[in-house]
């Protein structure tokens, strides 16, 4: 078998999982493209080893063995990622990867009353008070002075 052949079809699997890294917008989805580039370079790795195996005398396999621990690095990786991507789906209720770009706290795109979208009243320098009194403008304020009320 020539080389030619498991290396094209690397390639080829290589581009789909980019495109489907670059293109989808669920991240469950950006997880499997993830995958398949994984593999893409696992089918490299062995048909190379395959191939220089033939030519040297020594044959150590390292190419499978470089694949298996791809593998290995991949099921982890694969598992700490669903986690995430099912924990942030119940604290969120969506996988879309553009709606889960801000991770502010307390900022909400869809306030009604936040017009410029900065989370505060006074733009991007803060909030802005006219009056003197003590009204806590922070979350940790907010949760001291309640405390101390």
């Amino acid at each position: 078998m020539h080389l030619a052949y498991p290396v094209v079809l690397s390639a080829l699997l290589f581009c789909t999982g980019l495109y489907g890294v670059l293109a989808r917008r669920n991240a469950i989805l950006v997880l499997m493209s993830v995958e398949l580039m994984l593999n893409a370079v696992n089918l490299n790795l062995v048909a190379f080893d395959v191939w220089l195996s033939r030519t040297a005398e020594e044959t150590l396999h390292s190419g499978q063995a470089l694949a298996l621990f791809t593998i290995a690095i991949a099921a982890a990786e694969i598992g700490i990622g669903l986690a995430i991507v099912l924990a942030v789906h119940r604290n969120r209720g969506t996988a879309d990867i553009d709606k889960l770009r801000d991770t502010a706290e307390g900022h909400d795109p869809d306030d009604p009353d936040d017009p410029d979208g900065t989370g505060s009243s006074g733009g991007p320098g803060g909030p802005v008070s006219d009056s003197d009194d003590d009204v806590p403008t922070t979350g940790a304020a907010v949760t001291k002075a309640e405390a101390t009320a």
